[in-house]
């Protein structure tokens, strides 16, 4: 399935989407990826932002921070949705250097007038006490640099057969769409807030 590009006006805020396959959308059309996705439904609710996908499968933190001066100079950014971890926690990296690296992500975001969203990711659970503070470091890295996060980014895809390619790992197209709900309502409440664009009656309401 393919969709029609969405009618955004020039002058919408933009939005970095600074992420690994997930983000990418790896083994499908970019336009099947949850960061299109989100665009879409954020039309809804009336809340249009161009999308710059900067996925790359494989990133980690250090990844993404050694690539994100380039981008914010780029792009210019009115928000930036981080999500980067998950391939950390599959190599065994050090929490203490994830944490790290993420906060420092984050603290370079704030030197511009961008705001941040945290997408909060999950390690497997057979890594016992690893999986349990891997989890809870997004929670306390949000807290400690006030910044928004969805705690359970994966909600509703990530084990689930029918919401991921074969691989296990990947979701569908429709794993999107739902990666997608997951964030919708945060997002725009942010870029309503950060766009002086958009018009108090074009705020989300709920859906």
């Amino acid at each position: 399935m393919s969709y029609e590009t969405p009618d955004i006006p020039e002058d919408a805020p933009t939005v970095l989407f600074l992420g690994d396959s997930i983000t990418a959308g790896l083994h499908l059309p970019p336009d099947q990826a949850f960061p299109a996705a989100v665009q879409r439904q954020a039309l809804d609710y009336g809340v249009p932002f161009h999308i710059v996908n900067a996925g790359v499968s494989g990133d980690t933190t250090r990844g993404g921070l050694n690539r994100l001066d380039f981008l914010l100079k780029n792009t210019s950014p009115d928000v930036v949705v981080v999500e980067l971890g998950a391939n950390d926690a599959l190599r065994g990296q050090s929490l203490t250097n994830i944490e790290t690296n993420l906060k420092e992500i984050i603290a370079t975001i704030h030197l511009t007038d961008a705001q941040v969203l945290l997408l909060g990711m999950n390690a497997p659970t057979n890594l016992g006490d690893y999986a349990r503070e891997f989890g809870e470091m997004y929670t306390r890295i949000s807290g400690e640099l006030d910044v928004q996060l969805v705690p359970s980014f994966l909600d509703g895809v990530g084990g689930l057969p029918e919401m991921n390619l074969p691989d296990g790992l990947h979701p569908t197209p429709e794993g999107h769409e739902r990666l997608a709900k997951n964030i919708v309502r945060p997002l725009t409440s942010m870029i309503s807030t950060a766009s002086p664009l958009l018009a108090p009656g074009q705020r989300p309401q709920g859906r």
